[in-house]
């Protein structure tokens, strides 16, 4: 089939059957007319229609090796420099469409789908068989264009104990049977994000087991269909309030319901199990797969494009309301364009030092993605700080699209600015309260802030996987010279 069109990507959902629990319901059909998920569905249907459209064909897709079809970009497997150009281009064609906010875009995990596909000597230390399932999966998932969603970690109940040991170790997902053709899973994982109208679930290896025998059952690697039986959802409560895209105009476009997914012995078919058992080479599956690196690749792109929002948001309303002369403005947008400019610099230098893996793929430099992915949980928490300080008591006195049917003459005359109407300035300042202060924002602040897991436990790992001898070494011969 090759790349969808947005009304085939709502007929596959309205012909899906997910088990969804959100706001004291239980919704299992009609997906893309439920007002819980109908406008990030048609948010969505909009990016797969962007793939057919003549300015964005070419940056989105390439000519599928098997089916000679157009499919997505970030399918494409990196083997030259232009080919990172290329999955780089796709994706911030997305990400400068949703200024950035979607998080769980298709080109997310099919990045992880492209590098494990190629990983072959990765699985033959467990099975073969395990890197050819993986690779006829990633070409099923390019060839229909499909949208997956993915659970990584235990449910958050007892944080003191590995997920082995919470609730006697029934509580985290595991396999409870391995059968002659296939397994059994049981439990419960977080957080999958845009889960409702996802077309798959991909069940990949937490990466904190410990190792020991006792956490075999929680080592694995599988893929399910989103409405599979015994599969079920429990979805946080939406923050969009039913209001217009002038008055919550990010909300009502990217609010993207983030899940708990509850496995009801689920049956999984042997081809689509990936890893079993093996708890080290689950410990390993992104770092040895280049899985991290492409998934992080595209992260670090989308995220250059939600700092650039920022940057002309802030921008906007300095120049609307007469603040960009004032000094301490100034610095504020001083250190937005930093942000900017060092997140697009650590792409570009990540694919400047890229190199091939074992298996031929040339994989970004992952250190330089590391820092990237270890800096920006942290400045971006400054974004919706300077909005706030940019716009003051500006954000509590918003009157909403309606309110111009009746006070449009006092909304004309009081509510200004400098070189806006007061029309204009009211629809810019609903942005900047979505972008800033609004349930949707302060998801958007917490997303980013744990998104590739607790920064100090991630701060960790990066001192502790950075080879630091050499730089250690040219203090030591240092002190060693005598001119």
């Amino acid at each position: 089939m090759g790349i969808r069109t947005g009304a085939q990507f709502l007929a596959k959902l309205d012909a899906m059957r997910p088990h969804l629990v959100i706001d004291g319901e239980v919704v299992s059909e009609n997906l893309t007319r439920h007002p819980a998920f109908r406008q990030l569905a048609l948010t969505y249907a909009r990016l797969y229609d962007m793939q057919h459209e003549p300015e964005h064909r070419e940056a989105l897709t390439y000519v599928s090796p098997t089916s000679g079809e157009l499919v997505n970009a970030s399918f494409l497997v990196p083997r030259t420099p232009q080919d990172l150009a290329q999955r780089r281009a796709a994706t911030a064609t997305w990400a400068e469409y949703s200024n950035g906010f979607l998080g769980r875009t298709a080109d997310y995990m099919n990045s992880a789908l492209t590098a494990l596909a190629t990983a072959k000597t990765f699985f033959a230390q467990a099975d073969p068989v395990f890197g050819e399932r993986i690779e006829a999966y990633y070409e099923f998932a390019r060839e229909n264009d499909l949208l997956a969603t993915h659970t990584l970690i235990p449910p958050q109940v007892n944080r003191s104990v590995s997920g082995s040991e919470q609730m006697g170790g029934q509580l985290t997902a595991r396999i409870i049977e391995e059968r002659a053709d296939g397994v059994v899973i049981s439990g419960a994982r977080m957080l999958a994000t845009v889960a409702p109208i996802a077309d798959e679930l991909l069940v990949f290896p937490s990466t904190v087991l410990r190792g020991t025998p006792e956490d075999a059952p929680y080592s694995f690697a599988v893929a399910v269909p989103n409405d599979a039986p015994g599969l079920r959802y429990l979805c946080r409560t939406g923050l969009h309030n039913g209001g217009n895209t002038h008055d919550e105009p990010l909300a009502a476009r990217f609010d993207e319901i983030d899940a708990v997914v509850v496995f009801d012995n689920v049956f999984i078919p042997n081809e689509r199990i990936f890893m079993l058992g093996r708890p080290e080479l689950c410990n390993a599956w992104y770092a040895e797969t280049g899985a991290g690196a492409l998934m992080t690749h595209q992260v670090v792109t989308r995220t250059v494009a939600k700092s650039e929002f920022y940057l002309g948001l802030a921008s906007e309303i300095a120049g609307a309301i007469g603040i960009d002369g004032f000094a301490h403005i100034q610095e504020d947008l001083a250190e937005l364009i930093r942000n900017v400019e060092i997140g697009k610099a650590l792409v570009v230098a990540a694919e400047a030092q890229a190199a091939p893996s074992v298996d031929g793929v040339l994989l970004p430099h992952w250190e330089t993605l590391n820092a990237a992915r270890n800096w920006y949980p942290k400045i971006s928490q400054r974004f919706p700080e300077i909005i706030r300080k940019f716009c003051a008591s500006g954000l509590m006195a918003l009157p909403g699209q309606g309110d111009l049917e009746v006070a449009g003459e006092d909304i004309a005359t009081y509510l200004q600015g400098k070189n806006l109407t007061g029309p204009e300035r009211i629809r810019l300042f609903k942005l900047a309260y979505d972008a800033s202060i609004t349930g949707f924002s302060g998801r958007q602040a917490l997303y980013e802030y744990f998104f590739f897991g607790d920064p100090v436990r991630m701060a960790g790992a990066m001192v502790n996987g950075y080879d630091r001898e050499p730089v250690r070494a040219r203090v030591r011969d240092f002190l060693a010279r005598d001119q």
